[in-house]
């Protein structure tokens, strides 16, 4: 496994880190407001959004450095993986406008920032809003963020690629 680690680049494990970082975040976030802490979830989803971002800039720096790494197992195993990056890939495309969006109802609906002024029943509205958007979002973002991490883990893991 260790030959595994150093052969691939670098900014994989970084990747897989973060992954896994926004997967804590995005749970945490999730308790946070089942336990009715608006402030302290919004936050977290802040932080989430962060992390995802980071997460973005590194992942999109190393496939132009390094390209990208074919999974050469065959057989059952090969398209059970290529099930799931090609359902993680069409859906992390829309991560960043459905967070993006969450957020930003979130953030009117508590009155954080300039929407601090904002009317109560504007504020309402803006939860109505946030609450109808996130029962589609977070699952999506949830499932990319959680499928990221099996990806590399199949990937560098658990079926490395076969030397030739």
């Amino acid at each position: 496994m260790i030959g595994i680690l150093a052969a691939a680049h670098p900014l994989v494990h970084l990747n897989a880190a973060l992954n896994t970082l926004a997967t804590v975040l995005l749970v945490v976030g999730l308790v946070r407001i089942r336990r009715h802490n608006e402030s302290a979830h919004g936050r977290t989803m802040i932080a989430a959004f962060a992390v995802s971002s980071v997460f973005l800039v590194s992942y999109l720096t190393y496939h132009a450095i390094a390209g990208s790494v074919k999974f050469t197992h065959p057989g059952t195993i090969r398209y059970v993986y290529l099930a799931i990056l090609a359902s993680h890939v069409l859906l992390a495309v829309s991560v960043p406008v459905l967070a993006i969006a969450a957020i930003l109802f979130g953030s009117k609906a508590l009155g954080w920032g300039r929407y601090a002024g904002l009317p109560a029943d504007e504020k309402s509205r803006f939860r109505q809003k946030h609450l109808k958007l996130v029962r589609w979002a977070f699952p999506i973002w949830l499932y990319v963020s959680v499928t990221g991490v099996v990806v590399y883990l199949m990937l560098y893991h658990l079926w490395p690629p076969i030397e030739p």
